[in-house]
């Protein structure tokens, strides 16, 4: 599959590795993906990103992953649902930082011993999810490659930490789709 993907969606995935690396993660994962494609400059994918607002609020995207690792991954509306059963994800998230440290609930592993070398890093299974999803995306669309906006409308499809951030931040899978293909007037939320 990565033979149909464009110079630009490969610089997505490798930017993803690098950003692995980077916070130490054990693997790739949706996050490094939008990460990744927030690091893009002159590409469909990061012109939609501009065009919807979110070039001037990388850090605020930054920051919300950054928030969600720390509770091992949990979107917003996960930890809200645990609320729902009584169960405080940020209680938890203090408890564990107060004895362990900072971050310990990341699965990063900064910090943490030797770490792993650099090298070989593997996606985990939602991120291989969105790379085939932005496969379907791309043959869905009549196109022959998978550019990085594929990846990037794949992420708004997804369930998970990376599309309910984007959504947070006014990107949404309709939005993108407006900016990419002119189907109707975008807005950025």
């Amino acid at each position: 599959m990565f033979e149909r993907f464009t110079k630009d969606a490969r610089a997505v995935v490798t930017g993803a590795v690098e950003q692995a690396e980077r916070s130490g993660a054990r693997t790739v994962d949706t996050g490094h993906l939008l990460l990744a494609l927030l690091d893009r400059e002159a590409s469909r994918g990061s012109f939609a990103l501009a065009a919807l607002g979110l070039a001037e609020r990388k850090e605020s995207v930054r920051e919300a992953l950054g928030e969600a690792r720390r509770r091992a991954g949990l979107s917003q509306a996960e930890a809200d649902a645990l609320a729902g059963l009584g169960i405080d994800v940020a209680e938890i998230v203090a408890r564990v930082e107060e004895v362990h440290g900072v971050g310990a609930m990341s699965g990063d592993r900064k910090g943490r011993g030797k770490g792993r070398r650099s090298g070989h890093r593997p996606f985990s299974r939602e991120a291989k999810d969105t790379l085939v999803r932005s496969l379907r995306v791309a043959v869905a669309r009549g196109d022959r490659h998978i550019g990085d906006e594929h990846i990037l409308l794949a992420l708004t499809t997804q369930p998970g930490v990376p599309a309910e951030t984007l959504a947070d931040h006014g990107v949404t899978n309709l939005t993108v789709t407006r900016v990419l293909y002119g189907e109707g007037e975008a807005k950025a939320g």
